[in-house]
C-alpha cells in the first residue's frame, strides 16, 4: 500500500522485485495450476507465434483468478486457442506433439506471422523517414506535425498485450523492427522539419528503459535549438503493468525529476497511457503512481482498443472513463482493432463498435468527452465513425478523418455504404455509387511519389 501526497511516496509493507514470466517460465506461476493441460498447451502453441510475457504485478495484483479463462486481464496477457486461425493452430500445434526442432518450429511461426499483416497501413513501407539520402529506422512520420520514436533500448514491455499492433517488435525478427540508436539523428531530422511540433517516444514502451538510458534522448530534445517543439508525449502501457516504476523502482525518482527538467524547458509532457480494464486503474499502487506523475506537471491522456473478450460492452468504456477522469487523467482515444496479428480474434463490426461508443458517451460527463473514437489507424490517416444515418434512403456511415497524411483531408465528413459485418476501412465502400473515396486518388499519388511527410531530407 502507498499513501501520496504530491510528490510524497510513504511505503506500508514489503514490496516485491520485478518478475516476468514468458513460455519458458509461466508454468512456476503458482495460480497455472488451475488451468487445464488443454489450455496450458494453448498457451504453449500460440505463445510459439504471438508474443508472450507477463510479470508478478499482472499475476498477483490485477487478475482475478477465480474468473479465469474469463477475466479480461487474463485474456490481455495470456494468449488463447482463438488467437490463432485454426490451421495456423494446428499446423503448429502438430509440430509440438511429434517433437518438431527449434528450427523446424521456428520456421513455421515466422511463415505464420508473415500472412498476419505484421506491418499495417504502410508503416515500414510509407512512414519512415530519410536524413542525408538514408532511412532512419527509428522514427516514423506520418503525419506532419507528428514524429514517432522508438528507442532501440525501448522495444520491449513490462508484459505483453495480446492483441498488440506492434507484435513484430518482439519476435525477434530484425527486418520487422524500428529502433533508433542516437537521439542525436532525430535532432537532426527536426531541425530539417519545422512542422513538427510533437514528438512520441512509444515502442515497445520506452519506459522499460532506466532513467539513466532515456534521459539522454529528452535532455537531447529539450537542450537543442528547436523552437518549433512544443510536445514531448511518452507512449506506455508501465501503469498497468509495472506502476512501481513510478514509485519504488531504484530510478523512480530519477525518473520523475526528469520530468521536471522538460517543464522547466517549457515543453508539454504528455503520458499517452494505454488502460484497457478498469481493473488496471484498481490498485492503491497505480494510483498513487498517477499522482506521482501528475505532480511533475505532466498530463495523463488514455487510450485503448475497443476488445472483443475483453472491453466490448458499453458498461466498461463507463467505468473506465469514469475512473480515469477521478484520477485526472484525460480520456483520448478508443481505437479500432488494427487489422494485424489476432485480429479475427479481438475486433467487433464498425457497427457495433460506433453503438458502443455512442452508449458509452452518452452516459458520461462531458469532462469525459474529451474521448474520441471509434478511431482506424488506416493507411490514409486516423478514421472516425461519427454515426450511422439515412440519405436519400441510403443507410450510410458518416466518416471523418481526425488525421491524415495530407491535413487538408481532416474534418471533412464522407460516406461508406452501411456494411454491418465490415471490421475495417478495406471492408468499405463509398456510398452512392461514387467509385472511391474523397482522398484516395491523392493518396495514390502520395504513396507512388514518395510526397509524404517523411520526404527525404
Amino acid at each position: 500500500m502507498y499513501l501520496c501526497k504530491s510528490r510524497k511516496i510513504v511505503s506500508v509493507g514489503d514490496v516485491e522485485n520485478y518478475k516476468s514470466y514468458t513460455l519458458s517460465n509461466y508454468h512456476n506461476i503458482r495460480q497455472i495450476e488451475r488451468l487445464s493441460a488443454e489450455q496450458k498447451f494453448a498457451i504453449d502453441v500460440v505463445a510459439r507465434v504471438l508474443p508472450f510475457k507477463t510479470n508478478n504485478y499482472v499475476v498477483n495484483e490485477l487478475i482475478d483468478w477465480d474468473n479465469v479463462p474469463n477475466d479480461p486481464v487474463f485474456i490481455l496477457n495470456f494468449p488463447q486457442r482463438g488467437m490463432l486461425q485454426r490451421r495456423h493452430f494446428d499446423k503448429m500445434a502438430n509440430l509440438l506433439k511429434r517433437g518438431a526442432s527449434k528450427k523446424e518450429i521456428s520456421a513455421c511461426a515466422n511463415q505464420i506471422r508473415m500472412e498476419l499483416n505484421p506491418h499495417a497501413a504502410g508503416q515500414m513501407e510509407f512512414n519512415r523517414p530519410y536524413l542525408g539520402g538514408r532511412v532512419l529506422s527509428g522514427l516514423q512520420h506520418k503525419y506532419r506535425e507528428t514524429v514517432l520514436c522508438f528507442p532501440s533500448q525501448g522495444q520491449t514491455c513490462h508484459a505483453y498485450c495480446t492483441f498488440c499492433f506492434r507484435w513484430p517488435q518482439f519476435i525477434g525478427v530484425e527486418e520487422l523492427r524500428f529502433a533508433m540508436q542516437e537521439a542525436e539523428e532525430l535532432v537532426q531530422y527536426l531541425k530539417k522539419h519545422p512542422e513538427v511540433t510533437d514528438v512520441i517516444f512509444t515502442g515497445g514502451d520506452p519506459l522499460v528503459m532506466r532513467t539513466k538510458i532515456i534521459a539522454p534522448y529528452l535532455r537531447k530534445l529539450i537542450s537543442a535549438d528547436l523552437p518549433h517543439l512544443k510536445t514531448i508525449r511518452i507512449g506506455t502501457k508501465a501503469l498497468s503493468y509495472w506502476p512501481h516504476r513510478f514509485i519504488d523502482d531504484a530510478d523512480a525518482d530519477d525518473l520523475l525529476h526528469l520530468f521536471d527538467e522538460i517543464a522547466a524547458a517549457g515543453k508539454h509532457l504528455a503520458i499517452m497511457a494505454h488502460f484497457n480494464t478498469v481493473e488496471e486503474l484498481a490498485t492503491e499502487t497505480v494510483r498513487n503512481a498517477i499522482c506521482r506523475i501528475r505532480s511533475t506537471g505532466a498530463q495523463i491522456r488514455t487510450q485503448s482498443p475497443l476488445l472483443r473478450h475483453i472491453n466490448d460492452k458499453p458498461e466498461s468504456w463507463i467505468a473506465l472513463w469514469k475512473k480515469q477522469v477521478n484520477l485526472g487523467c484525460i480520456p483520448y482515444y478508443m481505437f479500432v482493432v488494427r487489422n494485424t496479428g489476432a485480429k479475427h480474434y479481438f475486433s467487433v463490426s464498425l457497427a457495433r463498435a460506433w453503438k458502443i461508443f455512442r452508449t458509452a458517451y452518452s452516459q458520461v460527463s462531458g469532462i469525459a468527452r474529451t474521448v474520441r473514437g471509434p478511431s482506424m489507424s488506416a493507411m490514409p490517416g486516423k478514421i472516425q465513425i461519427l454515426g450511422v444515418n439515412k440519405v436519400r434512403d441510403n443507410k450510410v456511415f458518416v466518416l471523418q478523418l481526425l488525421q491524415g497524411r495530407n491535413p487538408d483531408w481532416v474534418s471533412r465528413p464522407f460516406f461508406a455504404s452501411f456494411d454491418d459485418q465490415a471490421t475495417w476501412l478495406d471492408e468499405l465502400r463509398p456510398a452512392f455509387d461514387q467509385s472511391r473515396f474523397f482522398y484516395e486518388d491523392e493518396l495514390d499519388m502520395l504513396l507512388e511519389n514518395s510526397e509524404l511527410p517523411s520526404a527525404a531530407v
